[in-house]
């Protein structure tokens, strides 16, 4: 009997479109099923130190990370990740490309179908949309905030997808779902769409049972990838990662529900004040790195925006490490400033002592070189 093919999927979006809460619910899905069993490949620019891998153990979700550059970059670890969660089990994987990314479709699925041909059977190129985001390209024009260069990634993300999902549709009403399904249909008249919200769980098993029974042609699509316009988004986009850990320095148990949310508000407060912005920003704590029977993760989607919590802590701690990702439009030295300030002013206010672990900062046009831009420290305050 001839070995089934592992199956193997992309996830692109908009940062803050929930892609890799997508990606745990078409994971969960499918290993309900019981038929298969479904892993996560979190793909992250960054060194290390990633919210959405961590997001995903804490699910229960089979997961690994690759770090370090977009996968477009990094075909053999790629692969040799693929490997790994293959041993592990595996025969479905799902995973993302960093924040804006495109290109995927070339690097990525041209690639593995021209490198590794015949192995794997590559699933619809999957571009998640969700409504807030896709108002910058609708015909009231909101920007959010947010550089107008970034309309063009926006557009880019959906001309190179297999199948687009609209997701989040329990934020919207009836009407409105309808709206902006014929809006995408009217741009894109060649490619499915699908809505769902990935929290909820409406519409996902209709989502897992079209990619399950499709495969993508892995053509080429020109998107305008390396444009003048790509170049010109890109420049707008910096990362910022950081791992701190806070003690309170009499040992008194906190609320690290409270202390985060101050975290998230200073850093709110920081930005406005130097006209800057977070497409995403997302902070991770948990009671310790191998159990994740308790955590923290939200995420913030714009200085405008209201916090977004995926999970509180159930208790309080005296010591917690927590985990910063931000995906800024802003100069990074800012950004990393602005998050030093907020959490100077939480260690003030708690009497905590903070160390900071590791910081790396960069900006997105340095993707893919060989240097990066990482820059780890360890310090006290």
């Amino acid at each position: 009997m001839e070995n089934r093919k592992t199956k193997y999927m992309v996830t692109s979006g908009f940062l803050g479109a929930g892609k890799t809460t997508s990606m745990i619910a078409f994971a969960r899905e499918i290993n309900r099923r019981g038929e298969n069993t479904a892993a996560i490949l979190a793909n992250d620019l960054g060194a290390g130190n990633i919210v959405d891998a961590e997001f995903c153990a804490a699910a229960g979700v089979m997961t690994l990370s690759i770090s370090g550059g977009c996968i477009c970059y990094k075909h053999d670890d790629l692969v040799a990740r693929m490997s790994q969660l293959e041993s592990a089990g595996a025969d479905i994987i799902f995973s993302d490309i960093p924040g804006c990314g495109i290109g995927a479709m070339d690097h990525v699925y041209m690639e593995l179908d021209e490198k590794e041909k015949g192995r794997f059977d590559l699933m619809p190129f999957t571009c998640i949309v969700d409504p807030e985001r896709l108002r910058m390209i609708m015909p009231e024009g909101n920007t959010m905030n947010l550089p107008e260069e970034m309309r063009f990634l926006l557009n880019a993300q959906m001309a190179e997808a297999d199948l687009i999902v609209l997701n989040k549709i329990d934020t919207l009403e009836e009407g409105e779902i309808g709206d902006i399904v014929e809006f995408i249909e009217e741009i894109y008249p060649r490619t499915p769409v699908m809505c769902m919200s990935a929290t909820k769980g409406t519409g996902v098993r209709e989502v897992v049972d079209y990619i399950l029974s499709n495969r993508s042609e892995a053509l080429h699509r020109e998107i305008g990838y390396d444009s003048e316009e790509f170049i010109a988004a890109e420049d707008k986009l910096s990362w910022f990662n950081t791992r701190v850990f806070m003690q309170q320095r009499s040992g008194k148990n906190l609320d690290f529900n409270e202390v985060i949310d101050h975290i998230f508000e200073g850093i709110r407060k920081g930005l406005t004040e130097r006209g800057g912005n977070v497409p995403h920003l997302k902070m991770f704590a948990a009671d310790s790195d191998e159990e994740l029977t308790d955590f923290f993760k939200a995420s913030l989607l714009g200085v405008d925006y209201p916090v977004q919590y995926d999970r509180r802590l159930d208790r309080e701690y005296s010591a917690l490490s927590l985990i910063i990702n931000a995906r800024c439009a802003a100069d990074p030295v800012v950004m990393a400033e602005v998050v030093d300030e907020a959490v100077d002013r939480v260690s003030d206010v708690y009497d905590m002592k903070v160390r900071t672990f590791f910081m790396e900062t960069f900006g997105m046009m340095e993707e893919g070189k060989g240097n990066i831009g990482k820059a780890s420290r360890y310090d006290q305050r």
